[in-house]
């Protein structure tokens, strides 16, 4: 039998676990959070370390990228050097392969992209997903420098980002990691800025990046948006159905009512493969995906294809 764990700084409300059979191997798969605790998650680390077959490192990223850049976060690196046996991922082998490929795959089964405006909320944590839809033919708005650092400057191009990364994600990625991104208690907080936002909300079809900040700044009312992102349980179905969104397009399948972050999915993929994470093309992780039929997972939240219709 498998065991994968992914040991999250986030809130602990958001645990998981399933059970899966593949090709007669029995699997499991679990997400442990510790409420914004890093020396919980080193110490949980340590005490499986070499029990497991594989970790996820949730609820933080080992570095962001802008281009060909990757800047390493500090908090980050303790908790990876918290596994000296068994190998552990953040998720990064899966977003830049699996989620880069997630725009096509929505332009080919879902909705023509081109000429559509996608909001991605933080890009350097999602920049396969950015580059995905900007080869889709879509506008887009980056939203990093807003709901990272609070200041309303918009980004519309790519190569825009990476000037602006290669001043602040040095010094930025030097702080203590909360003051960057909601951990523990804090991702579960709605913080909608009396509509500081909104407008970039409005003025787009797609909304794109992380749950967690998605959760805090979407506005009340994002009747027939497109979200894309990851990390979802029931709950927030219910709450995206309750704001009027359209359809949520999840990279990672529905496993028994939530889908999982794609560190968990990469730390699966690196357990059945049973290789050192450096030794794993992104081919190998696409392969072994499709092999178990893993595919994104589509919910047609409201009126979706109705909204959708008259936007074209």
């Amino acid at each position: 039998m498998k065991h994968v764990v992914s040991v999250s700084i986030g809130s602990s409300k958001r645990d998981h676990r399933v059970e899966l059979n593949f090709k007669g191997e029995n699997i499991i798969v679990e997400r442990v959070g510790t409420d914004g605790d890093i020396p919980k998650a080193i110490e949980l680390i340590s005490s499986m370390d070499g029990k497991v077959d594989a970790f996820g490192m949730g609820g933080i990223d080992l570095y962001l990228r802008a281009g060909t850049r990757k800047y390493i976060i500090k908090d980050a690196i303790q908790i990876k050097n918290a596994a000296k046996i068994t190998p552990m991922v953040d998720g990064s082998g899966l977003k830049s392969t699996l989620e880069r490929n997630l725009p096509r795959y929505i332009n080919e089964n879902i909705i023509p992209l081109k000429g559509k405006t996608a909001f991605i909320l933080t890009a350097v944590d999602r920049y396969g997903l950015a580059e995905g839809f900007d080869e889709m033919g879509c506008s887009l708005i980056l939203g990093d420098v807003m709901t990272a650092l609070g200041f309303n400057i918009p980004i519309y191009s790519l190569k825009r980002l990476e000037h602006i990364a290669s001043i602040i994600a040095p010094i930025a990625c030097r702080l203590p990691f909360n003051m960057l991104y909601p951990t523990g208690k804090a991702q579960d907080k709605e913080e909608n800025l009396a509509g500081k936002y909104d407008k970039y909300f409005h003025m787009s079809d797609i909304i794109a990046g992380d749950f967690h900040y998605i959760r805090r700044f979407l506005p009340n009312d994002a009747k027939g948006k497109i979200i894309v992102t990851n990390t979802v349980t029931k709950d927030d179905v219910a709450w995206l159905r309750d704001r009027n969104a359209g359809i949520l397009i999840t990279s990672t399948p529905d496993l028994s009512g939530r889908s999982f972050g794609t560190n968990v999915i990469e730390a699966l993929a690196v357990a059945m493969l049973g290789k050192d994470p450096d030794d794993i093309e992104g081919q190998d992780y696409l392969n072994i995906l499709n092999d178990m039929e893993f595919k994104p997972h589509v919910v047609y939240l409201n009126d979706a294809e109705a909204s959708i219709a008259q936007t074209e």
